[in-house]
């Protein structure tokens, strides 16, 4: 049976004096697939980072709940040991701290949360090759540093990798499309479909048809100037695909 993993009601956010969403509504099911998409500067970015707690934000009206708790005010780390995933559109790079370790300090620090035994070095890489084995990952990158240095393509794959590791209820992926040649994108929607079992919800934010593909949506939903205008099926991707954000005009 499904449950609610994320609601959202009446959401409105600004960044200084700037407003960026207007009552935005979003219901995200146990299991279920969203995606997100709008033109550019409809919201769809802040939405991600305010759902992931991003402080630099502030909510003026409304609330988000996850998995039945009131989360609108919760610190991002609280957030994160929750069980709530941000990959980001342009992940950062971090000198002088390896893959390995830092998936080690991140899964560890969500065990201790849950009062669940942490790994030592030996367990956690026999645990990290699984993983990276779900994504096509060479291991080789878990000796680097955290994305310095990466592709495009390899920090993206990088960030499933971190949701492979932390295994999070609602993982929210932010145009994990862009810059992606088609291989690439064929790789990561893989590990993502294989990463996606059970009672996992995944919210993707994308402006192209061509991501879902391959990873398939339970609903479509197009912003625009920070509200949610139209929730579909998978072939109202398609239709915005032939026609662009003109479908606004012909559906409101």
């Amino acid at each position: 049976m499904k449950q609610e993993m994320l609601v959202i009601d009446n959401l409105h956010v600004q960044t200084g004096d700037v407003k960026i969403l207007n009552g935005l509504d979003l219901r995200v099911n146990s299991g279920e697939v969203h995606a997100i998409m709008g033109p550019n500067g409809s919201g769809k970015s802040t939405l991600a980072k305010v759902i992931a707690g991003h402080t630099a934000y502030t909510i003026t009206q409304g609330s988000i709940k996850f998995q039945g708790q009131d989360i609108t005010d919760l610190d991002p780390d609280l957030r994160a040991h929750l069980g709530i995933f941000l990959g980001f559109q342009y992940p950062v790079e971090v000198p002088g701290v390896t893959n390995t370790d830092f998936l080690r300090l991140a899964y560890n620090s969500r065990q201790k949360f849950r009062s669940l035994p942490e790994l030592d070095p030996l367990s956690f890489f026999e645990f990290l090759s699984s993983r990276l084995n779900i994504i096509g990952m060479d291991s080789k990158f878990l000796n680097r540093n955290v994305n310095e240095g990466f592709s495009g393509g390899e920090k993206k794959k990088n960030e499933v990798l971190q949701m492979a590791v932390l295994q999070p209820f609602l993982s929210i992926l932010d145009e994990m499309d862009s810059g992606l040649d088609i291989d690439a994108l064929k790789t990561i929607s893989y590990g993502i479909n294989q990463l996606l079992e059970g009672q996992q919800s995944l919210v993707l934010i994308t402006h192209y048809q061509r991501l879902l593909d391959y990873i398939s949506p339970s609903f479509v939903h197009i912003m625009h100037e920070g509200k949610i205008k139209l929730t579909g099926d998978a072939s109202l991707a398609y239709e915005l695909e032939k026609k662009g954000y003109e479908l606004l005009d012909t559906k409101l």
